[in-house]
């Protein structure tokens, strides 16, 4: 893809997504919305892809929304329609195309994550931190909400008095309380933040089925809004039904047993089994 604020990249069977105004501690803009639902969206269609890991250019992740257009940044009357109910949230766009992905999203954090700039890592399904990231849900201090369908990420994240403190106070803090909080899953040093995050993904790649982890992702996600059990026990059985019989657990197995590495054919974009997807929700647009 043709991008501007953002770069994209494969290798090794990795999409590597780099948001790329360091100038601007990238800033996120409209545009930058625009190229990363693009991004994922052909991530998902690609089933040579098999994780997706998002970084930031120089020394910020993503310092929140370009406030460059001053006290009317945030005021988006007569740009949208008159009606409010119009307005779709560009955070929250790029947040429900990362939730309907069938591939890993890694967000490796190396420095400023702040507003939108950490919102947009919460549907991402592990968070690795550079030692110099900082984090902020700073809304309240610009006179805002959160946004990013954060009200519905954070608190299943890091528990809702946690959510509630960090949002209530608007503070920026460093990477070892957010990794005490569960905000991320660990922090190196900012020398190891990539190859950490590279080799995670390659792991993924090289040693998992590319359905199993497709459809472990939105069992896990979709769970997490469950009334019941009972929920996770038609999903858990139509899934352990289907891939039982597939091509890719008697690979698991076969592999297993002769002791080499599995070679699994099953792809995302083709051989999902014919109960995926289950959920009521209409899908994301």
């Amino acid at each position: 893809m043709i991008a501007q604020d953002i770069q994209y990249e494969i290798a090794e069977r990795v999409a590597t997504i780099t948001l790329r105004r360091p100038d601007h501690l990238n800033a996120f803009t409209a545009r930058m919305r625009d190229e990363l639902v693009e991004a994922f969206a052909q991530a998902d269609a690609d089933d040579e892809v098999r994780a997706v890991i998002v970084t930031g250019a120089g020394r910020a992740f993503c310092a929140g929304a370009d406030l460059s257009a001053g006290r009317g940044t945030f005021d988006y009357r007569g740009r949208e329609g008159a009606e409010p109910a119009a307005h779709r949230d560009g955070g929250g766009l790029v947040a429900l195309r990362i939730f309907e992905m069938r591939k890993p999203v890694i967000a490796a954090v190396n420095g400023a994550a702040v507003g939108v700039g950490v919102t947009m890592t919460l549907p991402m399904d592990i968070r690795i931190a550079s030692t110099e990231a900082r984090f902020g849900f700073v809304f309240a201090r610009r006179g805002m909400v959160p946004e990013a369908c954060s009200s519905w990420f954070l608190p299943r994240l890091v528990g809702v008095s946690r959510a509630l403190e960090w949002t209530f106070s608007g503070r920026v803090f460093g990477a070892e309380e957010a990794l005490a909080g569960g905000l991320v899953s660990r922090v190196v040093p900012p020398h190891e933040l990539l190859p950490a995050a590279r080799a995670l993904a390659r792991e993924i790649a090289e040693q998992t089925s590319a359905v199993s982890v497709a459809l472990t992702r939105q069992m896990l996600w979709r769970m997490l809004g469950a009334a019941h059990p009972m929920d996770a026990h038609r999903i858990d059985s139509q899934g352990i039904y289907w891939m039982g019989a597939s091509p890719d657990a008697a690979e698991g197995i076969a592999s297993f047993r002769e002791k080499r590495a599995p070679r699994f054919a099953m792809r995302p974009g083709q051989d999902m089994p014919p109960f995926y997807p289950w959920w009521p929700e209409e899908p994301f647009r």
